[in-house]
């Protein structure tokens, strides 16, 4: 990213989700917004991540089921795509773009989110981590657009 330490302010979890009722990730961003004043809220996943890889597989994975049902959730939502796709490697790797997608969507829905977005234009965006090449895709996510498509239902501020 071309930054020094100190200068990105991160969270991680699995799968890099953006759950609303995780009082982690959503103290973060609201930190990280509303008091530290960011201008740039990054997801960003990776190919091949575990994660995604743990979702998909037909088994108990104990205390991480009901974290892993989101992901599920974002393949029910793409599964005619993802579906079509026959490489198992590509369908996974295609589910880690729509996951992050999805996860920006959450940011999107959040109070803090779209007061930034109003005051000062904060910007949302949607990173893969390719593991094989080093490079940081951006899946040019329309945080706009997306924003005017969900604000009947999700206008906080």
């Amino acid at each position: 990213m071309g930054l020094k330490p100190g200068e990105v302010f991160i969270h991680r979890n699995i799968a890099n989700l953006v759950n609303n009722i995780d009082l982690n990730v959503m103290s973060v961003i609201n930190y990280a917004i509303r008091h530290l004043k960011v201008n740039h809220v990054v997801v960003c996943g990776h190919y091949n991540c575990g994660g995604i890889k743990a979702a998909m597989q037909p088994v108990d994975m104990g205390i991480l089921n009901p974290w892993l049902r989101n992901i599920r959730d974002v393949y029910r939502t793409h599964k005619a795509e993802l579906n079509k796709i026959e490489d198992e490697n590509a369908r996974y790797n295609r589910l880690v773009e729509l996951n992050v997608q999805e996860q920006c969507v959450n940011l999107i829905k959040t109070a803090a989110v779209q007061e930034a977005y109003n005051e000062r234009g904060l910007q949302v965006h949607g990173w893969v981590f390719d593991i094989h090449t080093g490079k940081l895709i951006d899946l040019n996510i329309d945080f706009p657009k997306i924003l005017q498509g969900i604000m009947e239902i999700y206008r906080l501020y």
